[in-house]
C-alpha cells in the first residue's frame, strides 16, 4: 500500500490513459503480491461498476497469466521435486491437478482467499494453464461487489486514506458462499488425495 495508493491517485489525472495504466498497475500488484482488493474497489470509484469490473477482470486475468508464466516452470524444479517426494504432499498436488478447473473455480469464488497469493500457489501446483484460465471466471462475483462499493464511496483519495467501503448484505452473502466454496474444495481435494495415497500403497 505504501506505493500502491499514491500510484492509484496519480491515475485520476492521466485522462484517457487511465484504464491502460490501471491494467499495468494491477499486473504489477499481481506480480509483487500487493493487495489487489484496494485496486478493485478503486476501479469502481474511478470507472464505475460495469466498466470498472470489466477493466479489473481483464487486468486480473492478465496479471494471473503473467504470474503463471513466471512461476509454473518452478513446479518442475528440483526444489519442488524434493518437496513432492513426500507421499502426502505429492497426493495433494495430484489431487489439485486432477480436479482441475472446478476446484480452482471454487477457490477463486471465495473472497477469503487473496487473489495474489492464490495465483502463485496454483501456478506452483502444476495445473494446466487452460484450467487455470477458465477458473478465473470465479472472480467475477467479488469483482462486481467490490467495484460497486468503490462506486458508492466515489472518492479514490478517501479510499487511499483508509476509508472502508460499506458492507451491505450481499457482502455477507458472498462471504458465506466463499466459506462454502472453501469447504467443498477442501473436501474434494481431501477425497482425491486419499485415493491417490491408496493407489501408491502396495497391495
Amino acid at each position: 500500500m505504501d506505493w500502491l495508493a499514491p500510484a492509484v491517485l496519480q491515475l485520476t489525472h492521466v485522462g484517457p490513459w487511465a484504464p491502460v495504466l490501471f491494467v499495468l498497475l494491477y499486473v504489477a500488484a499481481a506480480v509483487t503480491l500487493a493487495p489487489a482488493f484496494f485496486l478493485t474497489v478503486a476501479a469502481g470509484a474511478m470507472f464505475g461498476v460495469w466498466r470498472g469490473s470489466l477493466i479489473v477482470f481483464v487486468a486480473a486475468s492478465l496479471g494471473a497469466s503473467i504470474v503463471y508464466a513466471l512461476v509454473s516452470p518452478l513446479a518442475r524444479s528440483r526444489v519442488m521435486a524434493r518437496v513432492t517426494r513426500y507421499p502426502r504432499v505429492a497426493a495433494v498436488r495430484t489431487a489439485i491437478v486432477g480436479q482441475g478447473a472446478w476446484v480452482m473455480f471454487l477457490l477463486r469464488l471465495s473472497p477469503l482467499i487473496p487473489y495474489t497469493p492464490l495465483n502463485y500457489a496454483l501456478a506452483l501446483s502444476g495445473v494446466r494453464y487452460r484450467d487455470f484460465l477458465v477458473a478465473l471466471v470465479g472472480m467475477i462475483p467479488a469483482i462486481l461487489m467490490y467495484t460497486y462499493y468503490g462506486k458508492v464511496v466515489g472518492d479514490v483519495a478517501a479510499l487511499a486514506a483508509g476509508v472502508s467501503p460499506p458492507r451491505a448484505p450481499e457482502y455477507y452473502l458472498l462471504l458465506v458462499a466463499g466459506v462454502g466454496a472453501i469447504v467443498v474444495s477442501t473436501m474434494m481435494i481431501t477425497k482425491a488425495s486419499r485415493r491417490a495415497i491408496e493407489r501408491q500403497q502396495p497391495l
